[in-house]
């Protein structure tokens, strides 16, 4: 059973930089053909996804996010992080991360981060 938690502050200050972290059990991020995805929810709108590392180290990012994203990961410790820089109150969200393949098919319990002075 492959099992994934976010951790990270929940509050950040404008203009700082969010950083969240995906600790992975259960499974290999680095097992051929997974993707490893950051997916947020603001108040009151729908999922958004940000961005993917893939199985190879390969990354990929959404067009509107992707000057402020950035994906990394440590396959000695089974994670991959996501930084967002130079934040504003409409990052606040709750962020997950998720396994992909064909369809999303485990997420973590998402963590709230909310951007706020």
């Amino acid at each position: 059973q492959v099992q994934l938690q976010e951790s990270g502050p929940g509050l950040v200050k404008p203009s700082q930089t969010l950083s969240l972290t995906c600790t992975v059990s259960g499974g290999s991020i680095t097992t051929n053909y997974y993707y490893w995805s950051w997916i947020r929810q603001p108040p009151g709108k729908g999922l958004e996804w940000m961005g993917a590392i893939a199985y190879s180290g390969s990354t990929y990012y959404s067009p509107s996010l992707k000057s402020r994203t950035s994906i990394s990961r440590d396959t000695s410790k089974n994670q991959f992080t996501l930084q967002l820089s130079s934040v504003t109150p409409e990052d606040t969200a709750v962020y997950y991360c998720a396994r992909d393949r064909w369809e999303y098919d485990y997420w973590g319990q998402g963590t709230q981060v909310t951007v706020s002075s």
